[in-house]
């Protein structure tokens, strides 16, 4: 039986689709340059309907950008959700501060205000689709009401945030953080490390930090233990650790023991 043919596209329509389609990507850069709506932009230099049509093509293209930046940063499925859950149900907190975070909004199926720091240039495209945010947060069961600031800036600058005003401070894969943003956190919080840049290694000569546990992973799931604790942070060779030597080698120590990250708390 012959298929009913399909009602072919007035000119008009195929017109304005492909001028839609061509205009889209030069009207999307030339608003985000201004800070203006794409759709708004294509209704004043094109016509109502092209607008329509760029606000369609705007939303598809943000939806595909945001998500294939969070595939690329969840490449392991619910490893920071895991994580991030099992630091909090350690430690507690509520206000978290996570520079060099890129796009793992992990943090937010957790807590419920963190902010975000990052200098890549894809970041504030990522943040500013707060819809696609939001439900990447939910997709983990985080909550719907949460709070995500996010600025573009190198933490190594002075941040406009207030000093001693955050709960947790994040330092995964992203340099020296402790260095520039332990004054954000306050006495009695904690920093979450990585053993690898270098930033343990800072933390454990920083008289305003004392090791308090460790997490350690085994099998995709994370524990906090205070067991031992005197047994990490024991270097490998005799080695005096000084700022400078961790900056020239931009790397951590090789320690006896090493977990995969380190919790201190901040002291003085």
């Amino acid at each position: 039986m012959a298929l009913p043919r399909q009602k072919p596209e007035s000119c008009s329509t195929i017109c304005t689709r492909s001028i839609a389609e061509k205009s889209g990507s030069g009207l999307v850069l030339a608003a985000e340059r201004v800070g203006a709506d794409p759709g708004h932009l294509a209704k004043c230099v094109l016509s109502p309907q092209i607008g329509r049509d760029i606000e369609h093509f705007y939303d598809q293209v943000v939806e595909q950008f945001t998500h294939r930046l969070w595939s690329d940063q969840n490449r392991h499925d619910g490893d920071r959700f895991r994580l991030f859950s099992t630091v909090r149900n350690a430690v507690g907190g509520v206000r978290v501060l996570y520079p060099g975070s890129f796009v793992d909004v992990a943090a937010s199926a957790v807590y419920p205000e963190v902010t975000y720091v990052d200098i890549d240039n894809r970041t504030p495209r990522f943040f500013r689709d707060t819809s696609g945010v939001t439900d990447i947060i939910e997709s983990m069961g985080g909550p719907r009401e949460h709070v995500v600031e996010f600025l573009h800036a190198d933490y190594r600058d002075e941040l406009p945030l207030e000093n001693e005003s955050f709960d947790l401070l994040v330092s995964l894969y992203a340099g020296f953080v402790s260095e520039h943003c332990t004054r954000h956190l306050r006495v009695g919080g904690t920093l979450l490390v990585g053993p690898s840049h270098g930033d343990a290694a800072m933390a454990s000569i920083d008289r305003r930090y004392q090791l308090t546990g460790v997490v350690v992973s085994r099998s995709g799931s994370y524990n906090v233990s205070a067991n031992q604790i005197d047994t990490y942070l024991v270097p490998k060779k005799p080695v005096d650790i000084t700022p400078e030597l961790l900056h020239e080698r931009g790397r951590g120590i090789a320690y006896t023991n090493s977990p995969f990250a380190y919790l201190f708390q901040r002291i003085a």
